[in-house]
């Protein structure tokens, strides 16, 4: 009897944690293959310390070779190119095509709107595999033609945004240690850190400023050149390095698989994850929507996913029902501000300070250590 195949494209936080069950207990009679372009997979919850050289790159990383040997699975590192849904087969641009039994599809989001430009400036912070190498490599050719800190400007005040902006101020403090360095966030909303409270937002404002990051709000970028950005009332703003970092916009591919889209261009799911195409096929993290109960896009939904996907996974291949997955609606959130502390909100809550970036640390720690051999 030849054994089913359960194939997990791309290895994010749920498609991970599949993999990491898998190693105590396997489902029988079943082969588990991991697909991915990258040899490794980021947490993006480390990745703007890792930004403020308050972690190593290899802190923040999950290598996939060990961890899918680990588990007996095979590794594929290519590139999907399609999907035959009838005939449940998997397509890539080197490697032989697919046939499986049961499919989760996790390949996350990419920043809204960034492709539409074309300039050198634009650093959008997805594929977070590749964001501190491309970072990196464009200050570099800023500081070639001028002997100064680049000017950076953050696309997006969302709380991921503003983030990036805290932890990339520590590390440009740290390349030029005796020189001002000028951030900007720019966003089309009017307010940044949608989704924290009025008190956070006020805390948030009061830190960045402390630090001589601007905010400019209901600023819509139309057009970024090589070392400015533009709104659509002709406003500009200097910027030699533009991280984009805007909502999150649906990573071409989906729209490539022949399967059923939300507005926005996600995966559409029905709220066991499975898409609501005829076929054994989930779509999990950003890269779902469950129609009847949309949740944000964001990673302590992924995280969340994993048991109700590990039980489908074996529902699917043993034909048994399959489990619903409800997103909580209130949950911890800890944003980095990149100088030992973090600002924490919980129910109401909020404080910032050195212990809730040592809690932080502590649960990015714990949870990434897991899959790390």
């Amino acid at each position: 009897m030849n054994p089913h195949c359960i194939a997990l494209l791309g290895i994010g936080h749920t498609n991970a944690e599949v993999v990491r069950r898998w190693i105590d207990s396997p489902i029988p009679n079943c082969r588990l293959v991991c697909i991915s372009k990258f040899p490794f997979t980021t947490y993006s919850g480390m990745l703007p310390g890792t930004l403020a050289n308050q972690f190593s790159i290899d802190e923040m990383q999950i290598p996939l070779g060990p961890l899918a040997k680990k588990a007996g699975a095979e590794l594929i590192l290519d590139e999907c190119i399609g999907l035959d849904v009838e005939t449940q087969t998997l397509r890539f641009a080197n490697h032989a095509s697919l046939k499986f039994d049961a499919l989760s599809i996790g390949i996350g989001s990419m920043p809204a709107g960034w492709d539409q430009h074309a300039s050198p400036s634009i650093v959008p912070i997805k594929p977070m595999q590749t964001l501190i190498e491309r970072f990196s490599q464009r200050v570099v050719q800023c500081q070639d033609t001028a002997n100064r800190p680049p000017k950076i400007v953050v696309v997006g005040g969302g709380v991921a945004g503003v983030e990036i902006a805290f932890c990339v101020h520590t590390r440009m403090k740290h390349l030029f240690p005796k020189r001002p360095v000028a951030i900007e966030i720019v966003t089309s909303g009017d307010e940044i850190a949608d989704g924290l409270s009025p008190r956070s937002v006020r805390q948030l404002r009061r830190l960045l400023s402390r630090r001589s990051i601007g905010v400019t709000t209901d600023f819509r970028v139309v057009e970024v050149n090589q070392d400015e950005v533009v709104d659509l009332h002709g406003n500009r703003h200097p910027a030699d390095v533009v991280l984009w970092a805007t909502g999150a916009a649906a990573p071409p591919l989906l729209g490539k698989l022949n399967l059923p889209t939300d507005d926005r261009g996600f995966l559409a799911t029905e709220q066991t994850l499975r898409t609501t195409a005829d076929a054994p096929i989930f779509a999990v993290g950003d890269s779902g929507t469950i129609l009847s109960d949309p949740a944000p896009k964001a990673g302590v939904f992924a995280v969340r996913q994993a048991p109700v996907l590990w039980k489908n996974l074996h529902a699917t291949i043993n034909g048994t029902t399959l489990s619903g997955f409800k997103p909580q609606k209130e949950f911890l959130k800890i944003l980095n501000t990149g100088d030992g502390c973090a600002l924490l909100q919980y129910k109401g809550h909020s404080f910032h300070a050195s212990w809730c970036w040592q809690l932080k640390r502590w649960i990015d720690q714990r949870f990434i250590q897991q899959y790390q051999f």
